[in-house]
């Protein structure tokens, strides 16, 4: 599909106006929403080409700026280390219940978007994946997708902390979670932790686990791997086809009547 980049709004929360950026497709219509929630650098290269290549698959794709309300707006913060040190320090800056009003005021945008169909589903990239977790929490998402989350295991996201692990009976939404075997930030125990705590909630999820690095969906820098992001693409575009269409069907209970065709 052909896109375009809708004019930045700023979207009113309880911590102040916060910059979302908007890429839908040109074709008239109505398309389901996404919700993309980035990195600790905000909207970079990486995270509005990832934005673009959802919408080319038929979506509104709302991204918005996750430190809003610690950095001006428009900001872009470095991929380098001391970009990494500023973004790591707003991280812990402001407290969840910041992050849980923004995730709310963008689906809310979303679903009164005129190009919108009201079916909405969120997708995050490190940091931007434990506040698509969160976000899943709302009843208005329908599936929700976790690259590589950071925190969750160790309840570390804000100031404070956050109970995350605590509140995963709250997840309605289909999961997909994706992790690298090779990441530090998220350790063999750390993802094990969140795997255990996922099933006894009785949470729908898919749990992928792949060789690579921390950041190896971003399309810059080393750890960069462009067949391994090929192939999670794909499997979110299947997720989000089959949850925001009218084409999904509920999975059949165990031990149920047989169905017949």
């Amino acid at each position: 599909m052909i896109l375009q980049e809708d004019p930045s709004v700023d979207l009113d929360t309880p911590t102040g106006p916060m910059r979302t950026y908007v890429y839908r497709p040109v074709a008239p219509g109505r398309y389901p929403g996404l919700v993309l929630f980035s990195e600790i650098f905000q909207q970079t290269g990486p995270i509005k080409r990832t934005a673009t290549l959802l919408a080319g698959h038929g979506y509104v794709v709302a991204v918005p700026e996750i430190f809003h309300d610690l950095e001006t707006p428009g900001c872009v913060i470095a991929y380098d280390t001391a970009g990494a040190d500023r973004g790591n320090a707003d991280k812990i800056g402001r407290p969840v219940t910041a992050y849980d009003d923004d995730a709310r005021a963008v689906i809310r945008f979303l679903r009164a978007h005129p190009s919108c169909n009201g079916k909405i589903g969120s997708i995050g990239i490190c940091i931007g994946g434990h506040l698509s977790f969160r976000a899943s929490m709302n009843p208005e998402v329908l599936a929700g997708v976790c690259f590589y989350a950071t925190d969750i295991h160790q309840g570390s996201l804000g100031k404070g902390g956050d109970d995350t692990l605590a509140r995963m009976k709250e997840l309605k939404a289909e999961m997909m979670m994706i992790w690298g075997r090779q990441d530090p930030h998220v350790p063999n125990e750390g993802r094990a932790r969140i795997q255990k705590s996922m099933i006894e909630a009785g949470v729908h999820f898919t749990w992928h686990e792949f060789n690579g690095a921390h950041a190896f969906l971003r399309d810059e820098g080393p750890r960069y791997d462009p067949a391994l992001a090929l192939a999670c693409y794909g499997l979110v575009v299947d997720l989000f086809k089959r949850k925001l269409t009218d084409g999904d069907l509920p999975v059949p209970a165990v031990g149920g009547a047989e169905v017949k065709h």
